[in-house]
């Protein structure tokens, strides 16, 4: 626990990708070719929220996994130009994650991910990053929902909860919710202060009544229609920031760190809220899911 008085770090748990990203001028032509914007851009839930969190001036680590390969070098410069401190492992002779993300002309996203080295993060590595500054843990739900970093997101729930760190929870996506199942899923998230989650994923969960049995809160992320803080007391519910939607990609992880940096500097449930939309706001006007790279940045890192 961080001293009285002292700016709460937060550690976050889970993935880092390079996202492939790309828009393409029109509808898809399935057997032919597309014309489209391709850019090579940061990615992984829990690393985009540790950038935003980063952006929004809140002291945070992330713990994941990386490649000894040239993505793993450029996502570590990126990192620290972004002002996270990767304190996971780099593994020999894995490689980094990477995920292909189609944009839609709405700017709904399609995303194929290779987890690479995201499946290999030891739980080992939890004890070292759970450091005494620490106030928050977030864990991205895909470090629980996959097998090869479920004893590392599981540890460092178990970990904070017994240093008396509050913790949260992102559900990541329905469709590997469904594939562990509902009841499997909540006993892994049981005992967290809050939940972020979408419509659907709070359907893969078994719906909001059999989630806040387990959970002290659930954010639910609605896109357009703004985010509501559903709690011990009457549930809150705020309007989506206006914004010109360019890309969601991202803009739940976005929504998830505006929301944790208010509530370590303090903020009530609707006030977090309040912070949340607003970052979110920020994510959808831009191609990417983290926060534009300041213009000056360290040289990077050697492979």
């Amino acid at each position: 626990m961080p001293e009285a008085g002292a700016p709460a770090r937060i550690l976050v748990v889970g993935d880092l990708l390079v996202d492939v990203v790309a828009v393409p001028d029109g509808p898809l032509r399935p057997g032919s070719d597309t014309a489209a914007r391709v850019r090579l851009t940061g990615g992984g839930s829990a690393a985009n929220t540790a950038c935003w969190l980063a952006d929004r001036g809140t002291a945070v680590a992330l713990l994941a996994a990386v490649g000894d390969d040239a993505l793993g070098a450029a996502a570590r410069h990126d990192l620290a130009a972004a002002g996270v401190e990767l304190v996971g492992p780099v593994l020999t002779g894995v490689a980094t994650g990477t995920c292909v993300v189609i944009v839609a002309p709405d700017g709904e996203r399609t995303m194929l991910p290779d987890r690479g080295a995201n499946d290999a993060l030891p739980a080992a590595a939890v004890a070292a990053a759970l450091t005494d500054d620490v106030g928050w843990v977030h864990v991205s739900g895909y470090a629980l929902l996959h097998e090869g970093s479920r004893a590392a997101g599981v540890e460092a729930l178990a970990a904070a909860r017994a240093q008396g760190v509050r913790t949260s929870v992102d559900a990541a996506s329905s469709g590997p919710l469904r594939d562990l199942g509902a009841a499997r899923a909540r006993d892994l998230m049981a005992g967290i202060d809050v939940l972020f989650a979408n419509a659907d994923e709070l359907a893969a969960l078994g719906g909001i009544g059999a989630v806040r049995g387990h959970v002290g809160a659930v954010v639910l992320k609605e896109g357009a229609g703004g985010a509501s803080w559903i709690g011990a007391g009457p549930a809150i519910t705020l309007p989506a920031a206006p914004a010109e939607v360019v890309d969601t990609t991202g803009a739940g992880d976005a929504l998830a760190a505006g929301a944790l940096a208010a509530l370590v500097a303090g903020a009530d449930a609707a006030g977090a809220l309040a912070a949340g939309v607003a970052v979110a706001a920020r994510a959808v006007a831009q191609v990417g899911a983290r926060p534009p790279l300041p213009t000056t940045r360290p040289g990077p890192p050697d492979p």
